[in-house]
């Protein structure tokens, strides 16, 4: 293989490594938009009416070791503050895992879901957790701290 070609065929890959990263970065916020969007309008429907909600709570959704107005408080809460964060890119892992965790305690406490709605839960899981092990992407305000402040290049 001569010296030329070899540099062309590094080149190439190198190109198509760069465009990978610009994509994979696209795809994990991708991914936090669209599991944000889940939780955050279900947030938003949730304060509407909130009496309803604290009756869902006392009457559907038995989550454990929280009184139902309690659980619907922080319930309503979480799905519409860690949302914002995770959309935003901040605390993405910690955010992503706490999401991960309510998405669970939601699956277990509602005993009248149906298969779908298992089948929606699962995915939203799975989404969350490439946040989790793989962080937000560079298309976050954790890449830009981690950037500036922690490896200053």
């Amino acid at each position: 293989m001569n010296k030329p070609f070899a540099r062309m065929v590094g080149e190439y890959i190198a190109g198509i490594a760069g465009l990978l990263d610009l994509l994979s970065s696209l795809f994990q916020l991708a991914l936090r938009l669209y599991v944000a969007n889940v939780f955050f309008a279900a947030g938003l429907t949730k304060i509407r009416d909130f009496s309803s909600t604290v009756a869902l709570f006392e009457n559907e959704y038995m989550v454990p070791l929280l009184a139902p107005a309690q659980a619907a408080f922080i319930g309503t809460a979480a799905e519409l503050i860690l949302p914002v964060l995770l959309v935003l890119g901040l605390a993405s892992r910690p955010v992503a895992a706490a999401l991960f965790v309510f998405n669970i305690v939601a699956v277990v406490s509602y005993a009248d879901i149906a298969d779908a709605g298992v089948r929606d839960h699962v995915l939203w899981g799975l989404m969350l957790l490439v946040t989790v092990f793989y962080g937000p992407g560079r298309i976050a305000i954790d890449h830009l701290i981690n950037k500036r402040f922690v490896h200053k290049n």
